[in-house]
C-alpha cells in the first residue's frame, strides 16, 4: 500500500473478531484529503465495524488506523477522535425533536449536545452567521423555527448532517444517508454530500446503488471484512466477484 503520510485516513491490516467471527479481516483502505468514497457491500460485510474502529467505538485486534498519516486512532477513545475532527452520522437520525431546527444547530455549535442551558447563552454574530450558512447548506432555511419533530425523515437526516458540520469535522462518516428517503430527497442528498466533499473528506456507507452511482465517486466493495474490489461504480458492477457476492451466483 502507498505511504500513509499523504492520506487523511489510513487503515492497514485491520482485523476484528467477535466470538471467533472475523468482522474485519486484514482490511486496508486509504482516504485522501478532500476525497469522497462510497463503501458498499452485502449485510455482514463489516461496514458498521469499519465505522466503529475508525471512531474508537471498537478496538481492532491488529492493524494500523492513522489520521493525517501520523495520529494513531487505535490509542484514542471516542471523545478524543471526535475532537480530532472525525464526525459520524448514524443511520437513524438523532436530533432533539422537541427543539427547533435552529436550536439543534446551536447546541451542536456549542459542542455540547446535552447542555440545554446553553440555549439561553447569547450567540455572537459569527455564530449566527455560521447557523445561516449551515441552514443554507442543509436546505432547511425555511424550517429554521420548525420543531425538529415536524421534519420529514429526509430533513431530519439533513439536520443531523448540519449538526455534525457545526462541529467542523475534517472527515465525515455517513451511514446509509439515503435510507427511507423519497426519490427527491435522495437526489438532493447526493448533491448535498458532493457540496460538503468540496471542503471535507467524506466516507459514505450505502446500500442504495442508484444513490451511489449518483455520487459519482470511487467505490470500495467490502466483503467478509476486507476489500473485494475498488473502482468506479461501472467498474465494480461489472466485476465477476462483486456480481457473485451481491447476486449470490
Amino acid at each position: 500500500m502507498q505511504k500513509a503520510h499523504n492520506s487523511i485516513l489510513y487503515l492497514d491490516g485491520v482485523s476484528v473478531s467477535f466470538d471467533g467471527f472475523k468482522a474485519l479481516n486484514s482490511l486496508s483502505l486509504i482516504i485522501e484529503p478532500g476525497e469522497m468514497r462510497a463503501i458498499i457491500g452485502p449485510n455482514g460485510a463489516g461496514k458498521t465495524t469499519m465505522m466503529d474502529v475508525i471512531t474508537g467505538k471498537t478496538k481492532p485486534d491488529v492493524g494500523d488506523i492513522l489520521l493525517n498519516g501520523s495520529i494513531d486512532l487505535t490509542k484514542k477513545d471516542e471523545t478524543d477522535i471526535a475532537q480530532l475532527g472525525i464526525g459520524r452520522k448514524f443511520q437513524k437520525p438523532t436530533v432533539f425533536e422537541s427543539h427547533t431546527v435552529q436550536d439543534n444547530l446551536e447546541l451542536a455549535l456549542k459542542n455540547d449536545r446535552r447542555a440545554f442551558k446553553m440555549l439561553f447563552a447569547k450567540l455572537d454574530a459569527s455564530q449566527y452567521e455560521r447557523i445561516d450558512e449551515l441552514l443554507e447548506t442543509i436546505r432547511l432555511k425555511d424550517q429554521r423555527y420548525e420543531l425538529a419533530a415536524n421534519l420529514s425523515h429526509g430533513q431530519k437526516q439533513w439536520l443531523e448532517i448540519g449538526m455534525l458540520l457545526a462541529q467542523e469535522p475534517k472527515l465525515l462518516l455517513v451511514d446509509e444517508p439515503a435510507a427511507g428517503m423519497t426519490d427527491a430527497e435522495t437526489h438532493e442528498t447526493a448533491i448535498l454530500l458532493k457540496e460538503i466533499a468540496k471542503t471535507k473528506s467524506v466516507v459514505v456507507v450505502e446500500h442504495d446503488m442508484v444513490f451511489v452511482r449518483e455520487l459519482g465517486v470511487k467505490v470500495s466493495v467490502l466483503h467478509e471484512g476486507s476489500i473485494l474490489a475498488e473502482g468506479s461504480m461501472d467498474d465494480v458492477s461489472k466485476n465477476e466477484r462483486v456480481i457473485e457476492v451481491y447476486l449470490g451466483r
